[in-house]
């Protein structure tokens, strides 16, 4: 394995890995983002409101999106690892 292989391997890898963690961090921002709003228009500054609505959306996005993220982490390493430890 060549060190450009290497390099366009960790390449695909990182961007999987971003593409992976997409879902769940854009949730995350536009929930807490929602509820800083509210926080700042009723003035109310709980930690529990912050905390709970978040984990709850953080939670059922990284389930919806559980089969396509797998599906795309088992695909790159079926092809990139597998492919490559085999010698194809």
């Amino acid at each position: 394995m060549t060190e450009a292989v290497l390099m366009d391997v960790l390449r695909e890898g990182l961007w999987l890995a971003l593409v992976v963690a997409m879902p769940v961090l854009s949730v995350a921002l536009l929930v807490g983002l929602a509820i800083g709003l509210f926080q700042a228009l009723t003035s109310v500054q709980e930690m529990t409101l912050t905390f709970v609505p978040k984990l709850g959306a953080i939670v059922a996005a990284f389930w919806m999106s559980m089969d396509y993220s797998g599906q795309l982490l088992v695909s790159f390493f079926n092809t990139q690892i597998v492919a490559r430890i085999a010698g194809i």
